[in-house]
């Protein structure tokens, strides 16, 4: 028989972390590239680090269907991010 599983410390936990430090940093990236500015280095590292976090959070939103619009919706944020990083790279 499964067990059921407990998320809400953990899912409070990678929530607040999102709201109070991932998702501001990511939507002054995402203004920053899409005006065509090039990433720096720590802006890469962030990026690296929010996209292992959203990795290792994955099996808690599977767990947690109230949470899959977001998850999707965080993930399309950072690769939107990548993709015009990248064209701004290629333009430089």
């Amino acid at each position: 028989m499964a067990e059921d599983i407990d998320d809400t410390g953990t899912m409070q936990a990678l929530l607040e972390r999102l709201l109070n430090f991932r998702l501001p940093r990511a939507m002054a990236l995402k203004k920053r590239v899409d005006a065509g500015e090039r990433l720096t280095d720590a802006d890469i590292a962030f990026l690296k680090s929010a996209l292992e976090d959203a990795q290792d959070g994955q099996k808690f939103v599977a767990r947690n269907a109230e949470f899959h619009d977001l998850g999707i919706r965080i993930v399309q944020l950072y690769e939107e991010i990548v993709r015009k990083a990248t064209e701004n790279e290629k333009r430089a």
